[in-house]
């Protein structure tokens, strides 16, 4: 009895399984259009196809509602919040916002924060001790999202400039990422970027 509930529990999965890349492949191919956006914040540390599906599907292709990353960010809900109260600050807790955005981008930031060698992971790092670590990551998903609205909103790409930063590691994570967008039927091609045509996104 046991192993047969077991059996129908496994092919229960399968059908989830099954049904999930089939809404994947549905969806990669209703992004299509917007293909060189996906790309764009997909190279982003923390971030993947998945998540920048997500974040197109939320704001659009060029977040045009949002004339500015703080705007942008206010609405999201990863800016600090400010309880004054005699001129002192009892409560810096974020302010409500998108909450699928927030997800996105809090785990975005656990991700980006340990990706070794990272601008993300160096901030991260000096924050920790004076904010302490919940408030830290929520910092790095303020910076991810600035820099989320800068690649939409301006067409930039994210160029990795830390000065841990190995050619290697990015051609790795570039294979990585041309791999999972083929898989979901994008038509990618790993090319060299020009840094002087470009703008960096760690400035954010």
């Amino acid at each position: 009895m046991h192993r047969q509930m077991l059996g129908l529990q496994l092919e229960r999965l399968q059908l989830i399984d099954g049904q999930i890349a089939k809404l994947n492949g549905l969806i990669a191919q209703a992004m299509k259009p917007q293909q060189d956006a996906v790309i764009r914040l997909a190279e982003v540390p923390g971030l993947g196809v998945d998540s920048a599906q997500q974040v197109i599907a939320e704001v659009g292709v060029k977040a045009s509602t949002f004339p500015s990353a703080s705007e942008f960010a206010s609405w999201v809900g990863t800016c600090p919040g400010k309880d004054e109260s005699a001129e002192e600050n009892r409560s810096s807790r974020c302010a409500k916002g998108n909450k699928y955005l927030r997800r996105v981008l809090n785990q975005a930031a656990h991700a980006a924060v340990r990706k070794n060698g990272s601008h993300f992971q160096a901030v991260f790092r000096r924050l920790l001790p004076r904010l302490g670590y919940q408030s830290a990551i929520w910092a790095i998903a303020h910076r991810l999202c600035r820099l989320v609205w800068k690649i939409l909103h301006e067409g930039v790409r994210f160029i990795e400039q830390s000065s841990q930063s190995d050619p290697k590691v990015r051609k790795q994570r570039a294979r990585i990422l041309a791999r999972a967008l083929r898989k979901l039927g994008y038509d990618v091609a790993i090319t060299p970027i020009n840094p002087t045509t470009t703008e960096m996104g760690t400035q954010m």
